[in-house]
């Protein structure tokens, strides 16, 4: 039954033989992967994350490559006409040329380990934003050698005549893919001019929000209302961006409207008292004091316009200091019996004697 014939001369026995090299490839692979998972996870490299990474780069890819390798001797021993032969040896290169980019692939996890580890402890957090576009193009570079060398193994025909078919292919690409090839400059124009850095917070085309990444297509921000937002880089690079995240302090403009029969020595209480309360406040820079005025007569109301900055620009420390300075306007305003003014409207009538 051994020497019974299965498949284009191959018999069963040599079948069995094939099998037994592919299982025992692929048992021998999977130990060697838990050996490498284990290891990485021992105490002897606790704290080393760099170490750690690296052995579970190794483990992912090593059953599918002994499984390529263990297809090698096994079928080698078949004895098959010459053209299965060629087209058996064909895949088997084309396996391996996967199983090595699997492998390399792999390895780019421990670099973009490395390369976030160290720009973790730079001031800047624009190296935060070139470490997951080096990764993604050392992959995309990895994958397209890969498919070159696949392309070549299946057509045997030189690396130099792949490279003048793919650069007639590339020009017919890059005319279909304008916009991504746009999208792309434009990563490189925010990358060149930083305009803003991962985490800051923005404003532009309407979307206030925080930058979460930057790729080779768009960014995206986190709105404060919790929304992602993707916008294409073409586009980013070409409109005004606000950024909030590298203000140097918060500028407030608070108008102050007391009422129009307030007297004079009233309104010259009113300004001081609002002096007074901003006089070397919280959050003062000395290049920066505070400015108050009596600056117009309105509709309904006199007037005072306060301006002052808070450093840093700390929002939530800024809106405490906000509502204690009210609080205490409030307070002694009452007691000094300013009264605040409202919108009012007042209608003289003209009547006829009743005759």
């Amino acid at each position: 039954m051994l020497n019974e014939e299965v498949f284009a001369g191959i018999t069963w026995g040599q079948a069995l033989i094939v099998t037994g090299w592919v299982l025992g490839a692929v048992v021998l692979g999977k130990v060697v992967q838990i050996i490498l998972t284990n290891m990485g996870k021992s105490k002897r490299f606790e704290g080393k994350e760099i170490i750690q990474a690296a052995f579970k780069a190794f483990a992912r890819p090593v059953p599918f490559l002994f499984f390529t390798l263990g297809l090698f001797p096994g079928l080698g021993t078949l004895q098959v006409g010459e053209g299965i032969a060629r087209i058996l040896a064909d895949c088997l290169s084309v396996l391996l040329t996967v199983a090595v980019t699997f492998f390399i692939y792999s390895m780019v996890d421990v670099l973009d380990f490395a390369i976030s580890h160290y720009t973790k402890k730079t001031r800047t957090k624009m190296d935060d934003m070139m470490a997951p576009m080096v990764r993604k193009s050392l992959r995309v570079v990895i994958i397209v050698l890969a498919l070159v060398q696949v392309a070549q193994i299946l057509s045997d025909k030189p690396i130099t005549s792949i490279l003048a078919g793919l650069g007639v292919g590339g020009l017919a690409v890059a005319l279909a893919a304008q916009e991504t090839i746009k999208n792309f400059f434009g990563s490189l124009v925010i990358f060149a001019d930083k305009p803003f850095e991962l985490g800051e917070r923005i404003v532009v085309g309407g979307h206030d929000g925080a930058v979460e990444e930057v790729g080779f297509r768009s960014t995206r921000i986190r709105t404060l209302d919790g929304h992602l937002v993707t916008v294409p880089n073409g586009e980013l690079a070409n409109l005004m961006i606000q950024n909030i995240g590298k203000r140097a302090y918060i500028k407030r403009v608070m108008n102050v409207t007391i009422t129009y029969d307030t007297p004079p020595e009233k309104v010259q209480q009113a300004l001081d008292i609002l002096k007074e309360l901003l006089d070397n406040h919280e959050g003062m820079n000395a290049d920066f004091p505070p400015r108050v005025f009596f600056n117009n007569f309105n509709d309904c109301s006199l007037n005072i316009l306060a301006i002052y900055w808070y450093h840093p620009p700390e929002y939530w420390d800024y809106l405490a200091f906000s509502e204690k300075l009210n609080l205490e306007l409030l307070k002694r305003y009452n007691e000094a019996g300013i009264e605040f003014a409202f919108p009012t409207q007042t209608l003289h009538v003209n009547g006829l004697d009743a005759e």
